[in-house]
């Protein structure tokens, strides 16, 4: 199967650790020149060293608290570098804890950070690939956005918010090759399931290895997913097979959600 992913131009968010990173990592191996974003320098250099150095590879420190500053800083590497085939969407969840709880400014926040943030890049890197004929946006977001998770009441609403945001936008520019699909990813290898089972243990008076093992067990895989297999459906969707897929959500998660 031929990917067709040689020399094209990544720009991969929160690409610093977990899945992030490991989405970088997969497409540097496909010859794509991979553009790295977040908020920590030290981090984004160490990530670079990691990837393949035959290929044009970069960062972007970004605050995706800050969405135009966030715009101006891609539109300015752009503008001095090179255009952008491929944009995958990924960034930090909102605080766990019951939706009733949660505060006017977690909701502000989350938004600012998923959709906002989003919203910009799309309208950053968009008129290139008009232009190439060629586009792939890619969003990591969550299996909530089919089964509501419990005590993630933010991330849940937002979550969701991002995926009709997808799917309107992918019917806009399909007619210029273009493809907005959203990775779901399961319980996943991350700092981020981490601090999920810490919580959950602590309400339940558990040990968190008993809870990462009722977790487990919830799924029917019987086990987590590691970052790179969430990755490798990234890449995929980037490439010339996924062509004729736009508009979808692809749950990576071992089965474990219920719906279809």
């Amino acid at each position: 199967m031929n990917l067709n992913l040689n020399n094209k131009n990544a720009l991969v968010c929160g690409s610093t650790q977990g899945i992030g990173k490991a989405t970088a990592i997969a497409l540097a191996q496909e010859g794509v020149n991979v553009t790295l974003v977040a908020r920590n320098r030290e981090k984004l250099k160490a990530v670079l060293a990691e990837l393949p150095q035959h290929r044009n590879h970069s960062y972007i420190v970004a605050d995706f608290s800050k969405p135009r500053e966030l715009q101006e800083q891609v539109i300015k590497f752009i503008d001095k570098n090179y255009g952008f085939h491929i944009v995958v969407n990924n960034t930090g969840g909102p605080r766990s804890g019951d939706i009733l709880n949660a505060s006017l400014d977690e909701f502000e926040n989350a938004f600012t950070m998923h959709i906002k943030c989003n919203h910009v890049l799309a309208q950053a890197t968009i008129p290139f690939m008009k232009k190439e004929g060629f586009g792939r946006i890619i969003n990591i977001i969550s299996t909530s956005v089919k089964e509501p998770i419990p005590m993630l009441g933010v991330s849940n609403t937002i979550r969701g918010a991002v995926g009709n945001w997808s799917k309107t936008l992918s019917t806009e520019v399909a007619s210029f090759g273009i493809t907005v699909n959203n990775v779901l990813p399961g319980f996943t290898e991350t700092e981020r399931l981490n601090e999920i089972i810490k919580i959950k243990a602590t309400i339940e008076e558990r040990t968190p290895d008993e809870m990462a093992q009722i977790m487990k067990n919830y799924t029917p895989a019987k086990r987590f997913a590691k970052p790179e297999e969430v990755a490798n459906a990234v890449v995929f969707l980037a490439s010339d097979c996924a062509a004729y897929i736009n508009g979808i959500n692809i749950p990576i998660d071992g089965g474990r959600t219920k719906s279809l």
